[in-house]
């Protein structure tokens, strides 16, 4: 049995390596300030996970919770392009402040392995797709340049200390427990909650925007091979499913999945908000032995259902 820490285990992402490490009977640790986690994602573990809460920006709450753990998965963060744009100096301490002050820690801890949550962000508005890991990076907004400036971190104290770290690119993560109650939360969940209300989601720009929707028990699995798998200290790699839908694609498949008949609104483009965002996986495929195996269609089937029991459940 391992001894594993998820910074910000509370919040989406987390919650879910949280749940698959400890149904694999390892031992758990969960730090998470609770500024966009809720206690409740992790309901499903109560009693089987330490937990500590705290945030990572200040040194001794890192400290506390790298001290005697063999692996950190470190997907604490502010995970907002918009807030990012409204707050940057509030999400750099959370961003840029916490990660490097949880390298220190794991370094001085003396921690196998840290993975480090990146972003497909950096990219930036590439001319050229599927986006892979070796490309020119364009950061657009300052939540892409936080997460760039965490995974340079992260290769750095690898090369320079010695601590194996890897950093796993996501894009656009969804599924059961994203915030739909938070103007920043993904837009399949708030596309969803928009449905469900029978109230027209809005789409910002013409919806021709395309994305890689990757369904988060992918993540779960691309982020524990990559805790485990040899030769890979000091990479970057993304994990996601290679595919593209626009967001009038996604409307429309969540529109014939919920039986709505509302239209969406359209609304002026956000800043920050790229174009187009598809990941190359084959450095996941050779590195890893990663293989999406949730598709899309099947993803969303699974976060509609989530969504309709939470609500139920809080009616």
């Amino acid at each position: 049995m391992a001894h594993y820490l998820v910074t910000g285990g509370a919040g989406f992402i987390g919650s879910h390596l949280v749940e698959e490490l400890v149904r694999r009977g390892e031992r758990v640790r969960v730090v998470d300030s609770l500024v966009t986690g809720h206690r409740e994602n992790l309901a499903p573990v109560a009693g089987r996970v330490e937990f500590i809460e705290g945030d990572l920006a200040e040194a001794d709450v890192a400290n506390a919770a790298a001290a005697g753990v063999d692996y950190v998965l470190h997907q604490a963060a502010i995970p907002s392009v918009p807030r990012s744009v409204a707050e940057p100096v509030f999400c750099h301490r959370a961003n840029v402040d916490g990660t490097l002050n949880l390298l220190v820690a794991a370094r001085d801890a003396g921690v196998r392995r840290l993975v480090f949550a990146g972003s497909s962000s950096v990219y930036g508005n590439t001319a050229t797709l599927p986006t892979r890991e070796d490309m020119p990076l364009d950061p657009l907004t300052p939540y892409a340049l936080q997460k760039l400036i965490g995974e340079q971190y992260a290769a750095l104290f690898t090369s320079l200390y010695g601590l194996e770290t890897v950093t796993t690119r996501y894009f656009n993560v969804f599924g059961p427990r994203q915030d739909p109650s938070s103007p920043y939360s993904g837009v399949i969940s708030l596309f969803i909650r928009s449905l469900i209300d029978g109230r027209p989601p809005t789409i910002f720009g013409d919806g021709g925007q395309t994305r890689d929707f990757t369904y988060v028990a992918n993540v779960v699995d691309g982020v524990l091979k990559a805790c485990h798998a040899p030769g890979v200290s000091g990479r970057v790699i993304n994990v996601a499913t290679g595919g593209r839908v626009s967001l009038n694609e996604l409307f429309e498949s969540l529109r014939s999945l919920t039986g709505a008949s509302v239209a969406p609104k359209f609304g002026p483009p956000r800043t920050g908000d790229i174009r187009d965002s598809q990941a190359d996986i084959e450095r996941a495929r050779t590195l890893l032995g990663y293989v999406p195996t949730i598709a899309f269609d099947e993803g969303l089937a699974r976060t509609l259902a989530w969504a309709r029991q939470a609500g139920a459940a809080a009616a």
